[in-house]
């Protein structure tokens, strides 16, 4: 028993190693090493975690030679996550110990589903998994015209809100996932922001999708093996449509942000999304003017004019590729717009009709 006393009072100096640029020096091997005693000093404690006697003398020890008591018999459990969270924290870690690291905290050795230890464990893993997309070198960006870091970041976000989910009240879900997600959303770049939403958004479309067309298999799970369930997808694009359309303002820079393209498959995907979207057009469109002189429409009041007559022109024609649904309620709206407006059957007197002859020549020619 004196010799394992001895090495748990060796833990301190492990962490604090961790945390000093005496990491520069090490290779895959000794990373392996630092791993394996934090691994042992885990084993202790489900050893003795049971025993009082031996558990207060493993805390005089942890205690031995500290400034003050800042290890407890607890830490021992959790010594794997305590030393990695330090490494990634540590800038001198050199790149292969680094990629060494990532690969242990995410996929641990002799791990089982349902074996990590409290929310210390994910955090690591969702450390690691963020430090590993900074690694990783460009890659080429995905049919919607986002890059894979952004869609990784969306699933992350998908699954924390799950967990939020899960772990709050019932009565206060929906709330408690909505101040969590402005939490991590006000924390990055807005243009970043829209980006993870709009993509978190087109997986929970895919996902709804795949379910229906019978992507589930036999253990009622889908294929990125997260629970499928109908419901569970509401409560997450619950709180993400909430934080979209809950400030105009937001909502407004979001789709002029976003490519054309993009806001069609969303709000293809997502029918919330497609009113909402329409009605912004409209109102974007209804500050166009037409000049005479030039013989096209212009921006009549720079202020409140988003859109160039060029750039409405091609989000409505992008929203009529998309499914049959969606170009029928684009052009319900514009045919509504038209009458609206006067019902006017020629050109230059009312942008909507101006447009719905666009579209329909455009859906002619495809």
């Amino acid at each position: 028993m004196e010799a394992v006393l001895g090495q748990v009072e060796q833990l301190p100096a492990l962490l604090a190693a961790s945390r000093s640029a005496l990491v520069r020096d090490w290779d895959s091997l000794t990373l392996d090493r630092a791993l394996e005693w934090a691994r042992y000093f885990q084993h202790i404690h489900d050893r003795f975690h049971t025993r009082p006697r031996l558990r207060e003398a493993l805390c005089r020890r942890l205690r031995r030679g500290q400034p003050r008591p800042l290890l407890s018999f607890p830490d021992l459990g959790r010594c794997p996550q305590l030393l990695g969270l330090a490494l990634l924290e540590n800038r001198a870690l050199p790149p292969a110990a680094c990629r060494r690291l990532l690969h242990s905290l995410l996929q641990p050795p002799g791990a089982e589903p349902g074996s990590e230890r409290g929310s210390l464990a994910l955090l690591a893993r969702r450390k690691a998994a963020s430090r590993l997309l900074l690694l990783s070198p460009p890659l080429s960006p995905s049919p919607e015209g986002l890059e894979p870091q952004v869609r990784a970041e969306a699933q992350l976000l998908l699954n924390r809100l799950r967990e939020e989910g899960q772990e709050a009240e019932p009565a206060g879900e929906a709330a408690g996932q909505l101040r969590w997600l402005c939490g991590v959303l006000e924390q990055l770049p807005q243009p970043r922001a829209f980006e993870v939403v709009a993509a978190a958004a087109l997986l929970l479309g895919h996902g709804s999708s795949a379910e229906q067309a019978g992507g589930r298999g036999r253990d009622g799970n889908n294929q990125d093996g997260n629970q499928a369930s109908g419901t569970g997808d509401e409560c997450v694009a619950g709180p993400l449509l909430s934080w979209l359309l809950g400030d105009l303002q937001r909502f407004s820079a979001f789709c002029l942000f976003l490519p054309g393209s993009l806001l069609a498959s969303l709000a293809d995907q997502c029918s919330q999304l497609s009113k909402p979207y329409l009605d912004l057009l409209t109102s974007w469109g209804s500050h166009l003017v037409y000049d005479p002189l030039q013989g096209r429409w212009v921006k009549g009041c720079i202020d409140k004019a988003e859109l160039s007559w060029e750039e409405l022109r091609e989000r409505f024609r992008c929203l009529c590729q998309g499914s049959a649904v969606l170009r029928g309620q684009t052009q319900a709206a514009l045919k509504l717009l038209k009458a609206q407006d006067g019902d006017f059957k020629v050109c230059g007197l009312s942008v909507w009709t101006d447009l719905l002859i666009e579209v329909e020549e455009y859906l002619r020619k495809e």
